[in-house]
């Protein structure tokens, strides 16, 4: 094979040997060297010929052995959100209630002055019913307000001295879109489910511009050392709890310190109906400088299984099996979805939905079915993201329509938060559908790929392990050889390793409107590249989790490199 640019004569910066190439473009890697200048892929070949455009100054890149891959491109995270959670009261790196209490009390000791402790990270299935409660906050830091959102951002935690300064109470009502848990006198018990967040969340201090700023900067250099070199953030705006990170990215793309490629879908105040369509246009005529473009728009229409505010098209079970009258939340009314999914279709956007319940995604379906009714076809690519449950009826839905799906795949394993607060309450047969990711791809469906991080983690080669082996990569046999590992979930359901890399690059970078630039490991293209410490391919797909990133490169430059 061999694959030049039009680049006639120019000398390599950098070329790489000794180990194969998956370009996103076939199905298998390929026997391969690389040569990269002037920021662009020079040529995809034999490693002679690659090597004749060498000279003294290039760099000699041997792989060893390992894969070179197109650099990953996660199509839906929270970066802003992430770094700032990183660089406050971060609880992400433990999952017992003890480990959680200790982090707190450091953190409190290391910050006397801190008028709230504010911070996340945790996750339900370590609380009974998914809701930890103030009293074990109060033990902890009973004098200053507490409030920890958890892992998904769905849900808060917070001590009583929050809830006394916000003014809740046992005669306080459940906001229309959310629910605060309660003791059994009616007094809030510490965890505030979605809209009931907002209660407490607007007394908090915001983190200042330089605070987000700092937290961007640290998320990147966290992003690319997981090979992540461009990513389409899923909530650019002001939302509870946080300032808004539009100038954040601005002032990051002006000042240069941003090395990615950055999308920024633009938050949709679920409070305000379309008559914020012209601010949202206005933002996306400024929001553009350096690598940074707003050009998407996102639509939250649901919330998530575990707390029943996913919207679900029949109820949810209670904890005897028996149907209840609750089928979630549906955030905003399909009426004005479809509305506004037309408005925003014929302006150019591309609209990124959250839609997670089976009701949820028929809603956006139907919204982009009218939009594009009215409307006629367009390039905007608008996006499904999380699709924890697709009825069948609406698998084929999303290739007619030219909808991507945007898979999350780390989620569709057993493990606790599945298994003990989602299956029970969805019943065996809706348990089924869910992350229909291989019916999916069958019925012609685009795949595009991200983490959802601070929700999950950012590691890429995490979640293609899912997607391939549908278990999580700490339950798989070579990991834990002294107990059986836990059944892959619903098998038919998974990808191929080839599949899953392409979605998290050609997808991707498809969905980002970077597919003519990146995306692949092809000549002409910017050389946003990676080194993988092996070729996954060559090994058993339960340990491509062991799969490292040595190096990662954007524009042909080095940002990345693994210590030794």
């Amino acid at each position: 094979m061999a694959n030049h640019s039009q680049r006639a004569g120019q000398r390599a910066d950098t070329v790489f040997v000794g180990g194969k190439v998956f370009t996103a473009t076939a199905d298998a890697p390929v026997e391969a060297a690389v040569a990269v200048g002037g920021g662009r892929i020079l040529a995809v070949g034999e490693e002679s010929e690659v090597r004749s455009l060498a000279d003294g100054a290039t760099e000699v890149v041997d792989l060893a052995g390992g894969l070179l891959v197109p650099g990953f491109q996660d199509a839906h995270v929270h970066p802003v959100v992430a770094g700032v959670q990183m660089l406050s009261c971060d609880l992400s790196g433990q999952h017992t209630v003890e480990g959680y209490l200790a982090v707190l009390a450091r953190y409190a000791e290391d910050h006397p002055q801190a008028a709230w402790i504010r911070g996340g990270g945790w996750s339900m299935d370590v609380f009974p019913g998914g809701t930890p409660t103030r009293a074990v906050l109060d033990a902890v830091v009973p004098d200053r307000p507490v409030m920890l959102t958890n892992r998904d951002g769905h849900g808060a935690w917070v001590n009583t001295r929050a809830l006394e300064i916000a003014g809740l109470d046992r005669s306080t009502p459940d906001p229309v879109d959310g629910r605060i848990e309660r003791e059994p006198d009616g007094s809030p018990a510490g965890t505030l489910q979605e809209g009931a967040m907002d209660l407490v969340a607007r007394h908090v201090p915001l983190p200042t511009e330089d605070e987000a700023y700092a937290g961007l900067l640290a998320a990147q250099e966290h992003l690319l050392s997981l090979g992540v070199t461009s990513w389409q953030d899923a909530m650019v705006g002001a939302f509870p709890g946080h300032p808004d990170n539009f100038g954040v990215y601005l002032r990051a793309a002006r000042e240069g310190s941003l090395r990615v490629r950055v999308v920024g879908a633009l938050w949709w105040d679920r409070e305000r109906g379309l008559e914020q369509i012209p601010e949202l246009e206005e933002r996306r005529r400024t929001g553009r400088a350096g690598r940074f473009r707003a050009t998407s728009v996102k639509i939250m229409q649901d919330g998530i299984a575990e707390n029943f505010t996913a919207a679900m098209l029949a109820p949810y079970l209670d904890g005897c099996g028996c149907p209840t009258h609750n089928t979630g939340l549906s955030f905003i009314d399909p009426e004005l979805l479809t509305e506004a999914v037309r408005l925003l279709d014929r302006a150019g956007f591309q609209v990124h939905f959250h839609a997670l319940g089976d009701r949820a995604v028929r809603e956006v379906l139907d919204a982009l079915a009218a939009a594009r009714e009215a409307n006629g076809p367009n390039d905007n690519r608008h996006h499904l993201a999380h699709l924890q449950l697709v009825h069948p009826d609406d698998i084929g839905r999303f290739a007619a329509l030219g909808a991507a799906a945007n898979i999350q795949a780390l989620w569709a394993a057993h493990e606790p938060q599945m298994d003990e607060l989602t299956i029970p309450f969805l019943g065996p047969e809706r348990a089924a559908l869910q992350y229909p990711f291989g019916d999916l791809r069958r019925a012609g469906t685009r795949l595009v790929a991200g983490s959802d991080w601070s929700v999950s983690s950012p590691d890429p080669l995490s979640g293609i392990h899912v997607a391939v082996n549908r278990v999580v990569p700490d339950e798989t046999p070579s990991d834990h050889a002294a107990r059986p590992p836990a059944a892959p979930f619903f098998p038919e359901q998974a990808l191929t390793l080839a599949e899953a890399l392409t979605a998290y690059t050609a997808g991707s970078a498809w969905v980002n409107h970077l597919d003519e630039v990146t995306g692949t490991v092809e000549a002409g293209k910017y050389a946003d590249l990676v080194v993988l410490d092996r070729d996954p391919f060559a090994h058993p797909g339960e340990e491509i989790a062991r799969t490292r990133v040595s190096r990662t490169y954007v524009d042909g430059e080095l940002v990345f490199a693994a210590q030794h």
